[in-house]
């Protein structure tokens, strides 16, 4: 019997040998590729480690590639950046907010990606009409009529509740789950740019802004669309007679939820963890509307060395060395399970 994977006639005919099969010029030729893609990434990142032991002479009077052979190294703007300029605070609300906003962002996508996967919904057209209605509604009593956001937000919230029990029965008009995905799905679609002055404004409103809470709400906000796509497709693969034996046994939705399939797709979700952690750690617009100097995070603090006198790059070049540092330890730590994640994903697609 072979023991050959099963693999479809198209897979075969297209993907690649392994490289103990290639001609000699074919081994070449892939090395060769191999050596390049290494190039176009460690390259930068030498560039930008040996900039940050330079000073304005060696930056501005050429390159200058190797050091104690073409350039003195020298600690200046280490000292300069993580002694003199206060870059601990940024730092600390960088992973603040970077992880807080993936804790909850992975909570609350793995919960709603789950149940689009187990439970069909039929959300009511006149609901979500009613819905944006009142926003409108309450919108503009608070900002036209001075109206307390708390009593705006109550009474809409009363008027929600009476007319979906008035309205119950009435139309059969609804959105099933794949509308619901595509929606989710398109609030990622959307430039944030486009919704960054209604997000300033509300947390102006609600006196938030500058603050981790509201930096932590927008990332949670924003990368949610991500967790519920990437992790749909890793519960989808869970057998749905593991799921219905344990609820024959008597355990609830919620249990089966975390205890049978949470841990089937632990490497997805760590794979999808990182992935939202390095955006939100990455995260420069949304950041530099919503913080100024108590919640300014890294990138924006990089991005601040941009000067009157000219970009200090040695100076940036120390932050980002500070900045990829942890993230390359936690993605070879996670290793296993990223690569593990992400082969449960590829066999999906």
């Amino acid at each position: 019997m072979s023991n050959a994977p099963d693999r479809s006639l198209l897979r075969r005919l297209t993907e690649p040998p392994s490289i103990d099969r290639q001609s000699p010029l074919g081994r070449l030729v892939t090395y060769a590729l191999l050596f390049l893609w290494s190039l176009v990434v460690f390259v930068p990142l030498y560039w930008v480690l040996i900039t940050s032991f330079k000073g304005p002479g060696e930056v501005d009077n050429g390159p200058f590639y190797i050091p104690f052979v073409d350039f003195q190294p020298s600690l200046a703007a280490w000292d300069f950046m993580l002694l003199q300029n206060y870059t601990l605070g940024p730092y600390l609300n960088s992973v603040v907010v970077a992880l807080g906003s993936t804790v909850l962002a992975v909570a609350i996508g793995a919960l709603a990606a789950y149940a689009l996967v187990r439970i069909r919904f039929q959300v009511k057209l006149v609901a979500i009409a009613l819905f944006i209605l009142l926003l409108v509604l309450m919108i503009v009593a608070v900002t036209s009529f001075g109206v307390g956001w708390s009593v705006a937000l109550t009474v809409a919230v009363a008027l929600f509740v009476i007319g979906l029990f008035t309205l119950r029965g009435r139309t059969r008009a609804a959105v099933g789950n794949s509308d619901i995905e595509f929606w989710i799905i398109s609030n990622r679609i959307m430039p944030p740019i486009v919704a960054v002055l209604p997000i300033y404004v509300m947390f102006q409103q609600l006196r938030l802004l500058d603050t981790q809470v509201a930096l932590i709400a927008t990332y949670t906000a924003v990368n949610l669309p991500i967790v519920v796509w990437l992790t749909r497709d890793f519960f989808a693969a869970i057998p749905i007679d593991l799921e219905e034996s344990a609820e024959i046994d008597g355990a609830s939705k919620l249990r089966v939820f975390l205890t049978i399939a949470l841990p089937l797709v632990r490497s997805g979700l760590v794979a999808t963890f990182l992935l939202v952690l390095i955006l939100a750690w990455n995260e420069y617009l949304l950041a530099l509307f919503l913080s100024n100097a108590k919640a300014q995070t890294m990138p924006v603090l990089v991005s601040a060395q941009n000067t009157t006198r000219g970009p200090q790059w040695w100076n940036m070049s120390v932050l980002i060395v500070v900045m990829i540092a942890p993230v390359i330890v936690i993605a070879s730590v996670l290793q296993k399970h990223i690569a593990r994640g992400l082969l449960v994903g590829a066999v999906k697609g």
